[in-house]
Formats: structure tokens, C-alpha cells, sequence
């Protein structure tokens, strides 16, 4: 892939309003690192961030995944920046693993105590934060102990969308000499971490049951119902016809795992 080159902010802010010009409203960040954005340039996302928030216009930004060493390294100056209104309070985080013996032999540039220390310092500021990781399971000669320390991390961190890859053999690459895991282990402790994703799900969507929100229509599944987001970046259902860019109030009332059934308040 080469080393990663920030795209001009000039061409940024451009694209962000011809975008709300357009009627957008939710516009999404997207980059291998987001957060690493402005380093070859001597800039930084937390300061992008703020020139987007200054465009005038009914929009909201929601930032791509971010690595935790980039993360970590403008951490206070990034958790300012997500305060404004435009921008939806989600954290695209991957992990991989909890331990740091399995992070040395994946060349990862960061700890387990470093996503910690984030994971916290956002949920202290936002406490309704949604974070999203990812993680592999069956990397070569990761052991039980190892893996139980990703199933204590998940369960730490509570992510609340998390994307799990059976470690899979990638020709040319360092781990491509290392001795695979069997396909049974592998299988079984991505299951593992699977139920106590979806544990997780339901435990952070019952939170909002009876909570009123704010709600954005950004999408149409099908006739009759709308998929909304909320200011944390929730999947809301409306079960009605709404317009796309309509914003209102919404009383949670279900849990569907995946996401949430809102019904739409109304002036009286």
C-alpha cells in the first residue's frame, strides 16, 4: 500500500460542502487510519474536524477507523473535537488482540493498555459513545491464555459493534511462516467472542429503552419503516415513511440487537 498521504484539508472542506450543498447529511471520513491524517502535512484531525464543524449546514460527520497508536498520540485534542454537534459520537477502533505478545508478533505499534486508556478517556467525556473494533482470532500460536485476555478486553471496553476475522494466511507476509492454528480452535473461539459481542449489544441497545433521542432519516430499508441515526451514531428504526435528512425526537422501545425500534414523537 505504500505510506499513507493525507488528502489536501482545502479538497476536504470542498467535497464536505458540495455535499451539504447537495443534502447530505450524514458524510463519512474514510482513510486506511484516519487519525494519522495530517501527519505527513504538519496537521492534525482534531484540527480538520473543526474546520468541517464550522461549515454552515444540517449535517453530521462520522470518522473512519482510526488506529490506536495514531489515536493515542492526539487523544485529548480528538475528544475536544468530537464535541461538537457534527460530529456523531463513534469510535472505529481495531484492536486485533488484548495481549501484547500477540500484538508484538502482529507488528502492531500499540498495547492493550493504550485502547484501554482510550476507550476510557472517550466514554468519561460521551458516556453513551459507541466504539467499534475489530479483532482476529486464531493467530499463529496464540494460546488459551492469550485469547482469554481478547475475551477480557471485549468485555472491558464493551464494544459495542465488533468485527471478528478467523486469522486466515496472507502469502508474503511475516505470519505467512508461521505454523496455523486448527481450523477448530480458530472456529471456536470466534464463536466465543461472538456471543459476548452480542451479550454486549443487548446490554448497550437496553440502555436507550424508554430514552428519548434525537434522529436524523439517513436511509430506506423498506416501505414503511426508516433507518435513523442518533446523535451516538444508533440504529434507529421508525416505522414509518419518513424523508431522507428528517430530524425529530424518538422514544426507544425495542431491542433488535443490531439495532433499535424508535417511535417518532410529535408536537401535541
Amino acid at each position: 500500500r505504500g505510506g499513507l498521504r493525507s488528502a489536501p484539508p482545502g479538497d476536504i472542506l470542498d467535497a464536505v460542502r458540495r455535499l451539504v450543498a447537495s443534502g447530505a447529511f450524514e458524510i463519512q471520513l474514510t482513510g486506511q487510519d484516519v487519525a494519522a491524517w495530517g501527519i505527513d502535512r504538519g496537521e492534525s484531525l482534531p484540527d480538520l474536524l473543526r474546520e468541517i464543524s464550522d461549515i454552515p449546514g444540517e449535517f453530521a460527520v462520522r470518522p473512519g477507523m482510526m488506529h490506536p497508536a495514531s489515536v493515542h498520540r492526539i487523544l485529548d485534542p480528538l475528544i475536544d473535537a468530537y464535541a461538537s454537534p457534527k460530529i456523531f459520537k463513534f469510535l472505529h477502533l481495531p484492536v486485533q488482540s488484548e495481549s501484547d505478545a500477540v500484538l508484538d508478533r502482529m507488528k502492531r505499534r500499540y498495547h492493550a493498555t493504550d485502547v484501554i486508556e482510550i476507550v476510557d478517556a472517550f466514554r468519561e467525556r460521551y458516556p453513551d459513545m459507541m466504539i467499534s473494533s475489530d479483532f482476529i482470532t486464531g493467530f499463529p500460536g496464540e494460546t488459551d491464555e492469550e485469547f482469554g485476555q481478547t475475551l477480557d478486553l471485549l468485555r472491558r471496553a464493551a464494544f459495542v459493534k465488533v468485527n471478528i476475522t478467523r486469522y486466515s494466511r496472507r502469502p508474503g507476509t511475516p505470519a505467512a511462516a508461521l505454523k496455523d492454528l486448527p481450523e477448530r480452535i480458530r472456529k471456536d473461539r470466534s464463536r466465543r467472542l461472538l456471543s459476548e459481542a452480542n451479550r454486549i449489544y443487548d446490554t448497550y441497545n437496553e440502555r436507550w429503552i424508554g430514552r428519548e433521542t434525537a434522529i436524523v432519516a439517513t436511509e430506506k430499508n423498506m416501505p414503511g419503516s426508516t433507518v435513523c441515526r442518533n446523535p451516538s451514531y444508533l440504529n434507529v428504526i421508525i416505522k414509518e415513511d419518513l424523508p431522507f435528512g428528517f430530524s425529530g425526537r424518538a422514544v426507544i422501545t425495542e431491542n433488535r440487537r443490531h439495532y433499535v425500534i424508535g417511535k417518532l414523537l410529535r408536537d401535541v
